[in-house]
């Protein structure tokens, strides 16, 4: 269960209004609907993280799928079987941070356990392509989100974008990171304040579909972070 500070920074997420482009085309979606959900209620709005809120490692992703997670409301959730939400979630499941391995609608009775996934950008954005000024907009709810997670210590990027953002947020909490920190597949790096960011490629069907990331290249990231935590 949340705690109030966590539940106040998760409400402004969902009433936010900030990227006319991305709430237009999310209620758009949610009026027009995919035929298979066509008898459902589409959530349409802002999605906030999800999890455990004392957790020690976070998993930010890009942003929310339009018939999955702009569908029910909680990330990484309801983009079918084989989509994102389930590969990741078996991979959460392996290293023991989910009790169970899917990922399909808010009531399936999916936990994490030390564990919290966010996103880079919180309205889904047309072909999965959010603009600079979006990511920018939308930085401050990942600030304040990370700000009600007192325990964080591992971040684990989920693609180029979620990597950039985090360390835009970084740099404008006033933490230094010289050199730039390479995203690499795996690629760790210890911060200033502490924390460890490791580079992982994002779990879209285009990469798991094409081999780019593999359940082991997921695990090894997962393995990578467990052991930081020991």
């Amino acid at each position: 269960m949340q705690g109030p500070a966590l539940q106040i920074v998760h409400d402004q997420i969902i009433s936010c209004e900030q990227c006319p482009r991305l709430q237009k085309y999310c209620q758009k979606i949610a009026r027009e609907k995919r035929r298979a959900f066509r008898d459902e209620i589409y959530w349409g709005k802002p999605v906030p993280g999800f999890g455990d809120p004392q957790a020690r490692m976070l998993l930010i992703g890009l942003a929310p799928a339009a018939h999955g997670a702009n569908r029910t409301g909680r990330v990484f959730t309801g983009d079918g079987v084989g989509g994102s939400g389930d590969f990741l979630m078996s991979a959460l499941h392996r290293a023991g941070f989910a009790n169970i391995p899917t990922s399909h609608h808010p009531d399936d009775g999916l936990q994490l356990k030390d564990a919290f996934i966010a996103a880079a950008v919180r309205c889904a954005p047309p072909d999965n392509k959010p603009t600079p000024e979006e990511i920018a907009r939308c930085l401050p709810h990942l600030d304040a989100e990370i700000a009600a997670l007192p325990r964080v210590r591992i971040v684990v990027a989920l693609g180029r974008i979620a990597f950039d953002a985090y360390l835009r947020l970084l740099k404008e909490r006033g933490v230094l990171v010289r050199p730039k920190p390479a995203f690499g597949h795996a690629l760790a790096h210890d911060l200033p304040n502490g924390q460890t960011l490791i580079g992982c490629y994002h779990p879209s069907r285009q990469n798991t579909n094409t081999g780019k990331l593999t359940p082991p290249m997921m695990d090894r990231v997962l393995r990578a972070a467990r052991s930081r935590l020991l």
